[in-house]
């Protein structure tokens, strides 16, 4: 009976580390693109003071990486659906931040290439998941929509 219980435990402290890991990758790969001008603007600082309590960052991790950004890879996403995935997050992110104003649209394009979406389609990318994600989709519309936005 303890055994299963004990087992339970171990796998939501998995998921739960591999959500906290994810978002610290989330978080540094903004870090990483809003210091690609060597500082943050203020806007860009109280968008990521509210994203790290949002993905439940503590100080301590905050302050390692805005000194260390590079310590959290990145990890582009090798398949085009995890890409679409992390992008739809993201898009979330930054969208609901409305102290960015038109930055967002330029941070989000950042994050697009860091992404690994190619440079010549990251502005019509970006405008779609935007778009959609302004209409507060779901992630399997958002995917779909994505995937088709060609067609």
């Amino acid at each position: 009976k303890n055994k299963k219980k004990y087992i339970i435990m171990s796998i939501s402290d998995l998921f739960d580390s591999e959500f906290k890991q994810r978002n610290k990758s989330h978080f540094s790969a903004i870090v990483r693109v809003a210091l690609t001008d060597e500082r943050f603007s203020p806007e860009e600082k109280a968008f990521l003071d509210k994203l790290a309590i949002r993905l439940e960052i503590s100080p301590a991790e905050y302050e390692e990486i805005l000194e260390n950004p590079l310590k959290y890879p990145i990890n582009p996403p090798y398949l085009h659906e995890q890409r679409i995935e992390r992008l739809y997050d993201l898009a979330r992110m930054v969208h609901v931040d409305h102290h960015l104003g038109d930055k967002q649209i330029l941070l989000l394009r950042k994050i697009g290439i860091g992404l690994g979406f190619k440079a010549e389609n990251v502005e019509y990318i970006v405008d779609k998941a935007l778009k959609l994600v302004d209409q507060k989709v779901d992630l399997e519309t958002f995917s779909f929509e994505m995937q088709n936005m060609n067609r």
